[in-house]
């Protein structure tokens, strides 16, 4: 109940502050307002505490200083944060992409698919009505030109024909809804196959599209595109550290540049940079064209010799097989449902990466090229990969540490595909310098508490291994104070105490979402199995005891007993007694002396077997004189 007042709460304050925005001609998503308010409760800066429940004026103030930080149109840590939120909101990778086109595909045939089987045509005309359905779904579930052109129905039409004639609807309409469904995908294949083959002879398919041509050209310049973008960021980010560095060693430079925001910059090239490789690393276009060209290349000559196959076993025959033709149609109709996909995933990468460049602007508008050709003057830029290339030759000396894991490529198997946290960069430079500096693995991989971390120089790792916590503790501060870095280096299991959300999300996806909730109730029988009643059952033990008792005729039992000098030993005895209490007195003396215990046994109360009873009264108490 308190996670749901708390939650309406935070819905509240989001709404009100994207009110307040739009009164104000700026326009912001819920998801905005929300990552905004995250980022304002997390700085330090702000005096915030998350383990208080906040007052009235606490909210007044977070409200005000999440407007003010959303109207900063400037700030490029308000851009990468409506890149995080515009990237994770829109973001599939290869598998749920197309899986997601497939279902929608499925849904937009569904209608038809349920028309096709639940009927059941009885006369003529009902049945040329079933086929025609056939042939809108058959051309529907292909993608091979339009439903709207004659032309195009015709060529579908006379397909279909060759392999379901419009007399077999009849044996079609008895089988099981299932059965139906899969012949229908059956019948979607083979006549995309048919038609791609006569498209190939020259007999038809004008409105077919050449993909694999398209692909072919259509794949080097996306890629281009990616590699100009990722080329961009580099060079930004190779500049904005250099300039960072130069403030570390300056005073005078730090008062120049302390006013252009050269951190929130950084973080925004790195952010933008992570995005545009996780394009090309999840949808199999690599960093160069040629391997994608291969990979198509690769498709178009499978479909090329399916083809040909095709064609030597039709060519100059009146009549063939059909468990010979048929496997080829549906390969023919699988690569090009193939070469579908990839367009698919190539228009998705292209309208990705257009959308991405629209966040570059701010560091246009920060830094100008005059401005920032002048900043750079005398101040030496190097590349990531210079930066490495100068420590290769030097490496942590393990024996210098007792304590402590360190991995080395001649040393651990699978060296390269270890999960190295802050997304491969110094773990030191971060909290200490604020800077995105790129690890080099071959220094040396500290392996702390299951996790691992690579750094920029050989006295960065001395450092750091030092005390570990300390410089983790740093990194952590630091994204409190820039929000951005939480999913640039990806320290989301570090934050998540703040928020009822939990990260039930896969592993391409880093921004937390709330998770889905809502109200349910069950009802469970009283009695769920029948009654069964035992009349014999008793629960009283004092009614079994006088049942025991019915049952034993104890007047025809005797029992016996017997005790010698050997045997009365032998048996367990335990007493209570309370210890003697030290008592004196001056005036008295307490004395007493014990009674012998009368013992009176009565011989004969329960009878015989003669009819008279005879009782025997023995007395064996001792004389008072002998106790």
């Amino acid at each position: 109940m308190a996670c749901r007042r708390a939650g309406s709460r935070i819905g509240d304050i989001v709404r009100e502050i994207r009110q307040e925005c739009a009164t104000r001609g700026h326009a912001a998503s819920e998801t905005l307002v929300a990552f905004v308010v995250k980022a304002v409760v997390l700085d330090p800066g702000n005096d915030f505490n998350v383990d208080q429940t906040f007052t009235k004026k606490d909210v007044q103030d977070l409200i005000q200083l999440c407007v003010t930080k959303l109207l900063d149109t400037t700030n490029p840590s308000l851009s990468t944060m409506k890149m995080q939120v515009y990237f994770d909101t829109n973001y599939a990778n290869r598998a749920e992409l197309l899986s997601e086109q497939h279902r929608v595909l499925e849904g937009r045939l569904a209608p038809v698919v349920r028309d096709i089987t639940d009927s059941h045509p009885r006369v003529q005309e009902e049945m040329e009505n079933v086929y025609r359905k056939i042939v809108s779904y058959v051309l529907l579930s292909s993608g091979l030109g339009s439903p709207t052109d004659i032309e195009v129905v015709r060529e579908v039409t006379a397909a279909l024909q060759s392999v379901f004639p419009q007399t077999e609807v009849i044996t079609f309409t008895s089988l099981s809804k299932k059965s139906k469904e899969q012949q229908l995908k059956n019948l979607a294949m083979l006549v995309t196959g048919i038609q791609l083959y006569n498209k190939e002879c020259g007999k038809g398919g004008s409105s077919i599209d050449d993909l694999p041509a398209i692909l072919s050209e259509a794949i080097p310049s996306a890629t281009w595109m990616v590699d100009e973008g990722l080329n961009t960021c580099h060079t930004l980010a190779h500049q904005y550290t250099a300039l960072l560095e130069s403030m570390l060693e300056d005073l005078h430079r730090y008062v120049q540049l302390s006013s252009f925001k050269l951190k929130e910059a950084l973080f925004h090239v790195r952010q933008y940079e992570a995005f545009l490789c996780i394009l090309l690393l999840r949808f199999s276009f690599q960093s160069d064209a040629i391997t994608s060209a291969q990979e198509v290349e690769k498709m178009k000559v499978q479909f090329a010799t399916t083809m040909e196959q095709l064609k030597n076993t039709v060519q100059n025959k009146v009549s063939t097989d059909t468990k010979e033709v048929f496997p080829l149609f549906v390969a023919l109709s699988n690569l090009w449902t193939s070469f579908q996909d990839e367009m698919l995933l190539l228009r998705f990468l292209t309208n990705m990466t257009n959308d991405l460049q629209q966040f570059l602007e701010i560091h246009s508008q920060l830094f100008t090229e005059e401005v920032l050709t002048s900043l750079l003057e005398g101040v030496t830029v190097k590349s990531d990969e210079e930066r490495i290339q100068e420590t290769m030759g030097t490496r942590v000396n393990v024996s210098d540490f007792k304590n402590q894991e360190w991995l080395f490529p001649e040393t651990t198997d699978n060296f390269d595909q270890l999960l190295i946290q802050y997304h491969g960069f110094c773990a030191h430079a971060i909290g200490v310098k604020g800077l995105t500096l790129p690890g080099n693995p071959a220094i040396g991989i500290l392996k702390h508490k299951e996790r691992c971390y690579v750094f920029s120089s050989k006295e960065a790792a001395y450092m750091f291994a030092q005390d570990p916590e300390k410089f983790i503790q740093l990194n952590i501060e630091k994204a409190k104070e820039h929000i951005e870095l939480i999913q640039l280096l990806e320290l989301h299991h570090q934050f998540e105490y703040l928020a009822p959300y939990a990260q039930a999300r896969n592993a391409d996806k880093y921004l937390m979402k709330p998770t889905t909730k809502c109200d349910s109730s069950t009802q469970t029988d009283t009695h769920i199995l029948p009654p069964t009643i035992v009349t014999s059952y008793e629960w009283n033990e004092w009614e079994l005891r006088r049942k025991a008792l019915k049952l034993a005729n104890l007047r025809r039992k005797i029992t016996h007993a017997m005790q010698t000098d050997l045997s009365h030993m032998r048996r367990e005895n335990s007493t209570q007694v309370y210890l003697p209490k030290d008592v004196s007195t001056q005036t008295k003396r307490d004395n007493s002396s014990n009674v012998p215990r009368p013992q009176i046994f009565l011989k004969g109360l329960r009878g015989g077997s003669t009819p008279t009873t005879h009782m025997v009264k023995v007395d064996l108490t001792r004389a008072a004189d002998e106790a």
